[in-house]
């Protein structure tokens, strides 16, 4: 037999899950998976007044959540884009595709760590690869060319 267990502990369960489940960053809420994000027109114009509506939302100005590609283990997310198109998101890796200019050649190697990031400060210490980025790997600095949040794939330029 079962042990009786209150509707009110069901709900807190429930609520409790659905809280966790929104994450935080830099003390700004990301929004739930069911709201949109839209990369349309803003509402409002640089001096606070509404611009006019001429038309509806449209699902190809939809936009998405950043993947934030971490160091670690490689995972890859398949996306379905306009046209039926794919896009690999990148949401962790730890090797990339290095280019040294001097002897013109292409290197696997793993990544330590992420030392620069031009794109937000705060994404060093999380690890969290950008294009742009500098990363500290087996042969030296290299900055990275590549798109990882878009392309799936870490291409870095060996700078010293």
């Amino acid at each position: 037999m079962k042990p009786y267990i209150s509707p009110t502990i069901y709900i807190f369960n429930y609520l409790f899950e659905k809280l966790s489940a929104i994450e935080t960053y830099l003390n700004h809420q990301i929004l739930p998976k069911n709201m949109a994000l839209s990369q349309a027109r803003p509402r409002r114009k640089q001096t606070g007044a509404r611009y006019k509506d001429y038309k509806k939302k449209r699902a190809y100005e939809l936009g998405r959540e950043p993947s934030f590609t971490k160091l670690g283990k490689k995972r890859l997310q398949v996306i379905r884009t306009m046209g039926g198109n794919r896009k690999l998101r990148l949401l962790s890796t730890d090797n990339a595709n290095l280019f040294d200019p001097k002897s013109k050649s292409f290197k696997q190697v793993k990544i330590k760590t992420i030392t620069d990031n031009p794109a937000n400060r705060h994404f060093i210490r999380r690890n969290i690869m950008t294009k742009g980025s500098v990363i500290d790997t087996e042969f030296g600095k290299a900055r990275i060319t590549s798109r990882p949040g878009q392309d799936g794939i870490v291409n870095a330029v060996l700078i010293s």
